[in-house]
Protein backbone atom coordinates (compact mmCIF):
# COMPACT_ATOMS: atom_id res chain seq x y z
CA UNK A 1 0.00 0.00 0.00
CA UNK A 2 1.15 3.47 -0.97
CA UNK A 3 1.40 6.34 1.79
CA UNK A 4 -1.72 7.74 -0.27
CA UNK A 5 -3.35 4.80 -0.41
CA UNK A 6 -3.28 4.33 3.73
CA UNK A 7 -3.85 8.35 4.12
CA UNK A 8 -7.23 7.19 2.46
CA UNK A 9 -8.51 4.42 3.84
CA UNK A 10 -6.80 4.85 7.65
CA UNK A 11 -9.51 5.63 9.91
CA UNK A 12 -6.64 6.32 11.64
CA UNK A 13 -2.91 6.61 10.36
CA UNK A 14 0.30 6.41 12.03
CA UNK A 15 3.03 8.23 10.55
CA UNK A 16 6.46 6.63 11.43
CA UNK A 17 8.73 8.61 8.68
CA UNK A 18 12.06 10.39 9.12
CA UNK A 19 11.08 14.11 10.03
CA UNK A 20 12.60 15.42 7.18
CA UNK A 21 10.60 14.07 5.02
CA UNK A 22 7.52 15.07 6.28
CA UNK A 23 6.44 17.10 3.23
CA UNK A 24 6.16 14.59 0.90
CA UNK A 25 3.50 13.16 3.06
CA UNK A 26 -0.07 13.33 1.56
CA UNK A 27 -2.20 16.14 2.82
CA UNK A 28 -5.87 16.30 1.65
CA UNK A 29 -6.89 12.43 2.60
CA UNK A 30 -4.96 12.86 6.06
CA UNK A 31 -7.13 16.36 6.54
CA UNK A 32 -9.19 16.45 9.96
CA UNK A 33 -8.30 12.54 10.35
CA UNK A 34 -6.68 11.31 13.63
CA UNK A 35 -2.81 11.34 12.80
CA UNK A 36 -0.19 9.46 15.36
CA UNK A 37 2.99 11.20 14.94
CA UNK A 38 6.05 8.60 15.99
CA UNK A 39 8.68 11.34 14.43
CA UNK A 40 11.70 13.09 15.86
CA UNK A 41 14.00 15.65 14.80
CA UNK A 42 17.72 14.71 14.36
CA UNK A 43 19.63 17.35 12.80
CA UNK A 44 22.42 15.23 12.02
CA UNK A 45 19.66 12.91 9.82
CA UNK A 46 17.22 15.59 8.52
CA UNK A 47 19.52 18.61 8.06
CA UNK A 48 18.95 21.70 9.97
CA UNK A 49 15.32 23.27 10.40
CA UNK A 50 15.46 26.64 11.80
CA UNK A 51 12.49 27.06 13.52
CA UNK A 52 13.76 23.83 15.48
CA UNK A 53 16.92 24.64 16.42
CA UNK A 54 15.35 28.28 17.17
CA UNK A 55 12.67 26.25 19.60
CA UNK A 56 10.17 28.30 17.99
CA UNK A 57 7.81 25.47 17.04
CA UNK A 58 8.22 21.33 17.52
CA UNK A 59 8.05 19.40 14.51
CA UNK A 60 4.97 18.04 15.62
CA UNK A 61 3.44 21.62 14.92
CA UNK A 62 5.46 21.34 11.76
CA UNK A 63 3.71 18.23 10.52
CA UNK A 64 0.18 19.13 11.77
CA UNK A 65 0.03 22.83 9.75
CA UNK A 66 1.65 20.57 6.95
CA UNK A 67 -1.24 18.03 7.32
CA UNK A 68 -4.52 19.69 8.52
CA UNK A 69 -4.87 16.33 10.79
CA UNK A 70 -5.61 15.82 14.48
CA UNK A 71 -2.25 15.24 15.52
CA UNK A 72 -0.93 13.09 18.37
CA UNK A 73 2.41 12.74 19.09
CA UNK A 74 2.90 9.37 20.91
CA UNK A 75 5.30 6.67 20.76
CA UNK A 76 8.38 8.65 19.44
CA UNK A 77 9.99 8.15 23.04
CA UNK A 78 10.35 4.58 23.52
CA UNK A 79 12.38 2.27 21.54
CA UNK A 80 10.76 -0.36 19.52
CA UNK A 81 11.99 -3.04 21.21
CA UNK A 82 10.28 -2.02 24.26
CA UNK A 83 7.17 -1.63 22.59
CA UNK A 84 7.82 -4.84 21.29
CA UNK A 85 8.76 -7.20 24.25
CA UNK A 86 7.51 -5.03 27.43
CA UNK A 87 3.24 -4.69 27.32
CA UNK A 88 1.71 -6.22 30.22
CA UNK A 89 -2.41 -6.49 31.37
CA UNK A 90 -4.49 -3.47 32.94
CA UNK A 91 -3.17 -3.19 36.21
CA UNK A 92 0.18 -4.85 36.34
CA UNK A 93 2.43 -3.20 38.57
CA UNK A 94 5.49 -3.07 36.06
CA UNK A 95 2.90 -0.93 32.76
CA UNK A 96 5.44 1.17 31.51
CA UNK A 97 3.97 4.48 30.19
CA UNK A 98 3.89 5.96 26.71
CA UNK A 99 3.76 10.34 27.17
CA UNK A 100 1.70 11.87 24.09
CA UNK A 101 0.74 14.91 23.23
CA UNK A 102 -2.00 17.06 21.30
CA UNK A 103 -4.54 19.62 20.88
CA UNK A 104 -7.62 18.07 19.65
CA UNK A 105 -8.89 16.20 23.28
CA UNK A 106 -10.88 13.43 21.28
CA UNK A 107 -7.96 12.26 19.01
CA UNK A 108 -5.99 12.04 22.24
CA UNK A 109 -8.71 10.22 23.85
CA UNK A 110 -8.19 7.51 20.78
CA UNK A 111 -4.62 7.47 21.10
CA UNK A 112 -4.36 6.91 24.81
CA UNK A 113 -7.16 4.03 23.95
CA UNK A 114 -4.94 2.43 21.90
CA UNK A 115 -2.19 2.40 24.33
CA UNK A 116 -4.17 1.15 26.95
CA UNK A 117 -5.22 -1.47 24.49
CA UNK A 118 -1.45 -2.66 23.41
CA UNK A 119 -0.94 -3.28 27.54
CA UNK A 120 0.96 0.48 28.20
CA UNK A 121 -0.42 3.58 30.06
CA UNK A 122 -0.82 6.38 28.38
CA UNK A 123 0.32 9.81 29.92
CA UNK A 124 -1.28 13.66 29.03
CA UNK A 125 1.86 16.02 28.45
CA UNK A 126 -0.40 18.87 27.11
CA UNK A 127 -0.72 20.20 24.07
CA UNK A 128 1.34 19.80 20.87
CA UNK A 129 3.78 22.22 21.52
CA UNK A 130 4.04 22.57 25.66
CA UNK A 131 3.75 18.87 25.51
CA UNK A 132 5.62 17.80 22.94
CA UNK A 133 9.03 19.15 23.58
CA UNK A 134 8.42 17.47 26.94
CA UNK A 135 9.29 13.94 25.50
CA UNK A 136 11.42 14.96 22.42
CA UNK A 137 14.70 13.55 22.10
CA UNK A 138 16.99 14.88 24.76
CA UNK A 139 14.22 15.36 27.27
CA UNK A 140 13.99 13.54 30.92
CA UNK A 141 11.35 10.98 29.23
CA UNK A 142 12.37 10.23 26.39
CA UNK A 143 13.72 6.39 25.33
CA UNK A 144 12.67 5.92 29.06
CA UNK A 145 11.07 2.52 30.99
CA UNK A 146 9.01 4.23 33.85
CA UNK A 147 5.42 4.09 35.10
CA UNK A 148 2.69 6.64 34.77
CA UNK A 149 3.51 8.13 38.30
CA UNK A 150 7.57 8.20 37.32
CA UNK A 151 6.55 10.10 34.03
CA UNK A 152 4.05 12.17 35.02
CA UNK A 153 6.30 13.61 38.10
CA UNK A 154 8.76 14.32 35.52
CA UNK A 155 6.63 15.61 32.73
CA UNK A 156 5.28 18.31 35.42
CA UNK A 157 8.84 19.18 36.57
CA UNK A 158 9.75 19.60 32.32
Amino acid sequence: MTAEEAARTGEAVVVSIPYGRYRELPTEPLRGKVVIDTCNYYPERDGNDPDLDSDATTSSEKIQAHTGANLVKAFNAIYWENLRDHARPKGATDRVAIPLSGNDEEAKAAVAGLIRDIGFDPVDAGHLGEGGRKHQPGSRVYATELSSAETSALLSVA
